[in-house]
């Protein structure tokens, strides 16, 4: 009975998650540039891309890192079978310090580009991170949370492949002080330490 329960509590969950992620996704779309027809700035689509091209970065980036965080979070409850008060606890920060870091991005875009809003939007990025790897270590330690075709092993290799988010994040703090361009820049450090953490997992794995 209770772990019924707790079976239908966890896809209520990924459900609630599923909807904060795409919302904050389509409100991210709502902040690009677009024309107005009231107030044209633009002669055409084309010439508000070409002008206005530095104004799409960010948000554009932070889409990226948004779905990225989405689909990590998809492929960490896909392992798991059940949730508990706990669990269901950290992810519910997670839900806080993803829409904080909606939050700190719109704060970027109202007032600028300065060194301290893109330091909120990486630290709200790096603790989206950190509550994700808190909730599968957590989950991982419970047996009655885990799926049942998920070893201890595997549990320990897929939490350790999934640190390249926050990482990047962490990274992208010290950037932050060095310029626009240099921290937009560092978040490209992402596909690398994914990569590393891959390749160390698969010498982990003999494979």
């Amino acid at each position: 009975m209770k772990s019924a329960q707790s079976e239908r509590q966890l896809r209520r969950l990924e459900r609630l998650m599923d909807i904060v992620f795409g919302l904050v996704i389509w409100r991210i779309f709502t902040i690009l540039p677009r024309p107005s027809m009231d107030n044209p700035e633009w002669d055409s689509v084309a010439e508000m891309l070409v002008s206005e091209w530095a104004s799409f970065v960010v948000p554009v980036l932070a889409i990226l890192i948004v779905t990225v965080y989405w689909l990590q979070n998809n492929a960490m409850f896909g392992k798991l079978k059940a949730t508990d008060s706990v669990h269901t606890g950290i992810s519910i920060f997670q839900i806080f310090f993803v829409l904080f870091y909606l939050y700190a991005l719109g704060l970027g875009i109202e007032v600028g580009s300065a060194a301290d809003t893109r330091v909120l939007e990486s630290s709200a990025a790096t603790l989206v991170g950190i509550t994700a790897f808190l909730g599968w270590w957590y989950a991982s330690t419970r047996a009655e949370l885990l799926s049942d075709e998920v070893t201890p092993e595997e549990a320990a290799k897929f939490g350790e492949s999934n640190l390249a988010e926050p990482l990047t994040a962490l990274l992208t703090i010290p950037a932050a002080f060095l310029g626009p361009g240099a921290w937009e820049l560092s978040w490209f450090l992402y596909p690398l330490l994914k990569k590393f953490f891959d390749r160390r997992k698969a010498r982990r794995t003999g494979t």
